[in-house]
């Protein structure tokens, strides 16, 4: 059986800012706590969209990992690490492009939404179609088991899944198969393996949920299978045969509710961000400027906070005690625009601090940053082996 382990990855297409904080790195805070985590730099797939300036990429990559690491993402509990560094992905991207039908590629939902929002770059290229199946093998190259994405992303976890699932039904048939499962049973011991056979039948004729995850529970309880035996009765257990590529489970996060200066979503390509690491005057200046509800004209009229952006950061930013301040005091014009900004200021520079603070201490001392990539890519590099030794022997590829 496989342990639990999250991957997840960000492109390094530019500067960090609050969004990506609220919306995936608190989220990578608190996975970092309970899991066996693997964060990594998308280098490849930022070339998807940016192959015409790839001299952006490199410094991009090492600004976003001490933003990763300011934000307290901990290299002590995560593995930090960057895509190019490990060749496998490569390999089993390369490996599982000759199984991928090419109709399943063309109707993932964001490919042509991409091509739509992104009309002035020339999309029309294989890498760009492929990013997808690049993305599976960033995925089954770990045997993550647990990926957190949002709902916009899920079907291409589905579409992961189709493809662990194709994988094993082509390449996890292994020579003497049942017999092997018979002996994996016998291992389990007389009583354990027949529990093991009942509930297997009711999975298979009766769809019986229960029996399956009752199964699975008797399964991870067996010290004396060898991993070898876990896989075969694990695939045998659902009808299928060894498990080599697991289909990994959807971590599904709940849609950040950090809101750009403008009310829309914080998004470069709307120009209404906060960066991570942005100065306090630059932020300062930033708030009190931002649009608020347009029926305040003078400073004695009253306005509504549900038509003024300001009011989303002050949901996310704000005690009770402070928003009952806003609304009593926007609606009978108690108080003005830049009094009721000045509390989103406060708390976001307070937010800010401890992050700017260690992000200074990594600025200071590149050499540490690398060393914590390095290891990361090294643990990165044995993980992947392993995998990939099943997959090509899986294959025939007599690999020496």
């Amino acid at each position: 059986m496989f342990v639990d382990r999250v991957l997840s990855g960000m492109r390094p297409t530019g500067n960090l800012h609050l969004g990506h904080y609220h919306g995936v790195l608190k989220n990578w805070l608190a996975l970092q706590q309970k899991y066996e985590c693997l964060f990594f730099v998308a280098d490849w797939h930022a070339l998807t969209t940016h192959y015409d300036s790839p001299e952006i990429i490199g410094q991009n990559s090492w600004d976003m990992v001490i933003d990763w690491l300011a934000a307290g993402v901990d290299p002590a509990r995560a593995t930090l690490f960057i895509q190019s560094k490990v060749p496998a992905h490569a390999e089993l991207y390369l490996l599982l492009s000759m199984i991928t039908p090419l109709g399943w590629l063309e109707r993932v939902p964001t490919y042509k939404d991409q091509q739509e929002k992104l009309a002035g770059k020339d999309l029309s290229t294989y890498g760009f179609l492929g990013y997808p199946l690049l993305q599976s093998a960033d995925i089954l190259i770990y045997r993550a088991n647990l990926v957190p994405v949002g709902e916009d992303q899920a079907p291409h976890l589905e579409f992961t899944r189709e493809i662990s699932r194709r994988f094993n039904h082509i390449f996890g048939k292994e020579p003497d198969f049942e017999n092997k499962v018979a002996q994996a049973i016998k291992k389990m011991g007389s009583r354990k393996g027949k529990l093991y056979s009942e509930l297997r039948n009711r999975c298979q004729e009766q769809g019986d949920e229960s029996a399956l995850i009752a199964a699975r529970s008797l399964l991870e309880e067996q010290q004396n299978l060898s991993t070898d035996d876990h896989e075969r009765l694990s695939g045998h257990l659902e009808g299928k045969s060894k498990i080599i590529l697991p289909e990994p489970q959807t971590l599904l996060t709940q849609a950040s509710r950090m809101p750009g200066l403008d009310g829309q979503k914080m998004s470069k390509s709307y120009g209404n961000t906060i960066g991570l690491r942005e100065d306090a005057d630059s932020i300062t200046r930033k708030v009190r400027t931002m649009p608020t509800d347009p029926a305040r004209i003078r400073r004695s009229d009253p306005g509504n906070p549900e038509k003024c952006p300001v009011w989303q950061f002050h949901q996310l930013y704000s005690s009770a005690e402070t928003r009952n301040w806003v609304q009593q005091g926007c609606t009978s014009a108690g108080i003005g625009c830049l009094e009721c900004k000045q509390p989103v200021i406060q708390a976001i520079l307070d937010e800010q601090a401890p992050i700017l603070e260690r992000a200074r201490m990594y600025e200071k001392d590149p050499a540490q940053v690398r060393k914590i990539i390095a290891d990361g890519c090294e643990k990165a590099n044995w993980l992947a082996e392993e995998t990939m030794r099943d997959v090509r022997a899986a294959l025939g590829l007599g690999y020496l």
